[in-house]
């Protein structure tokens, strides 16, 4: 019997010795809040069912944030090994050379599901023909209204403004009303002013927006760029436009909707559900609507916003293959689906629009329906495919500056001249320092 009990303890001690190891990876995003503990959840499951694998996620502050973490890490040779990039960064997550090129690690067998992206998503992500990163949160903003409001100042319920100049008629019934504090709000954030330059078919970038050659030059003065600042200041003249007084600022902007001290709000179709608790909770009914663009332009169709997902390089060949394990399990028809109801974000695969069409789900949940109709409508071209601009983060600074700028009393034509100016020399230095 003593001899069967020290067998035992022995066999006991070697089993560690001979179990398999699981592969750690690690995954950065910019998501707080609920969003957190929604992906922590997903990222449970796939553990779960992923037993030689374990995925850890880790919040790392905002989109900016989190792309500078990425490059500081790798450059101190301690990368994570997937990171999520807002669109913008995509020019700068290529120049930082610390990634690979997604497309290139996908098995033959798996393709089918980099062709199996919605036109605009596949649109904006495919650059120069191939994907480098797997799509994943994509929006793009929308009208959101208080049909009660609406009701209250004698506007029709069913029938949002769809351009600049139904949204000042509006916002002078709902005025003359008193029917809400203000009119509408959104974030002052240059997200929105690259979208009304896309409605207007027009380029934010030389080298059709970056996409033919790389950019060199910014279009900030420019006629499309006028027509929406003059159109803003004219609106926060009359105290028809508010918003918190930071720039961007979107939990202020959304609270000041769900609030009721204003009627509209532009915001992104990644709130759509978010924005539907809320009006349930604060007591009114929800709309939604296209983005209002310039009078007397053909609407174009919106840029693809959100961010991506990014292999960075370096890592042991059985790491990268777990991490694309991993990629392609939290991107796939059913997660998609699972990410849009929980979110709104866009289900970016054709087979997950599928599944949601076969359930009825836009019918059942219109509010969800004008954001994804906006979408599939856009023109494709060079103006909805989004500008490629290295400097993107810091050309958005220099866009809400000049925003803020003009708002404090500073002349349009001087103000856009101004930010052209240091908008083209930080791409100068930019360029200049990747050796482009």
């Amino acid at each position: 019997m003593k001899r069967i009990l020290v067998g035992l303890a022995l066999m006991a001690l070697a089993v560690p010795a001979f179990a398999a190891k699981k592969v750690q990876i690690t995954f950065w995003h910019a998501f707080g809040g609920g969003r957190t503990a929604f992906i922590q959840r997903m990222v449970e499951d796939f553990n779960y069912t992923h037993p030689g694998i374990e995925v850890k996620a880790e919040y790392k502050g905002s989109y900016r944030d989190t792309l500078n973490a990425a490059i500081l890490a790798a450059r101190q040779g301690a990368a994570p090994h997937i990171v999520q990039i807002f669109e913008v960064g995509s020019q700068l997550a290529l120049d930082s050379g610390i990634f690979v090129p997604i497309e290139d690690y996908v098995p033959a067998d798996l393709k089918f599901q980099l062709e199996d992206y919605i036109k605009p998503v596949a649109n904006y992500y495919r650059i120069k023909g191939k994907f480098n990163s797997i799509p994943w949160n994509s929006s793009n903003p929308i009208l959101y209204y208080n049909k009660d409001i609406f009701r209250k100042a004698g506007l029709d319920p069913e029938n949002p403004p769809k351009t600049f100049g139904e949204v000042m008629k509006a916002c002078e019934k709902i005025e003359a009303t008193k029917a809400a504090p203000k009119c509408i709000t959104w974030p002052l954030h240059s997200w929105f002013v690259e979208q009304w330059i896309a409605e207007q078919g027009a380029l934010l970038a030389n080298n059709e927006n970056g996409r033919a050659a790389r950019a060199t030059d910014v279009y900030i003065d420019s006629e499309a760029m006028r027509r929406i600042v003059e159109w803003w200041k004219e609106m926060y003249d009359k105290g028809y436009y508010v918003y918190s007084g930071k720039p961007e600022d979107w939990d202020g902007a959304n609270q000041i909707f769900v609030s009721q001290q204003a009627a509209m709000l532009i915001t992104s179709t990644s709130d759509v559900t978010f924005m539907q608790n809320a009006a349930f909770e604060n007591g009114f009914e929800l709309g939604t609507g296209f983005l209002p663009i310039p009078d007397g332009v053909e609407r174009n169709g919106t840029v693809v916003g959100g961010a991506s997902l990014w292999l960075t390089k370096g890592h042991p060949d059985e790491e990268m293959k777990a991490a694309l394990t991993f990629l392609l399990w939290f991107t796939n028809t059913e997660n998609m689906v699972r990410w849009h109801k929980g979110t709104g974000y866009f289900p970016v695969l054709n087979t997950s629009v599928k599944v949601l069409e076969w359930q009825h789900w836009f019918e059942r949940n219109p509010a969800y329906k004008a954001a994804f109709d906006q979408l599939l409508q856009s023109k494709a071209n060079r103006a909805t495919q989004g500008a490629l601009i290295g400097p993107f983060p810091e050309i958005r600074t220099i866009i809400e500056n000049m925003i803020q700028a003009v708002f404090q009393g500073k002349p349009i034509d001087q103000a856009l001249k101004e930010a052209d100016a240091q908008a083209d020399k930080a791409l100068r230095e930019y360029n200049a320092a990747v050796g482009k």
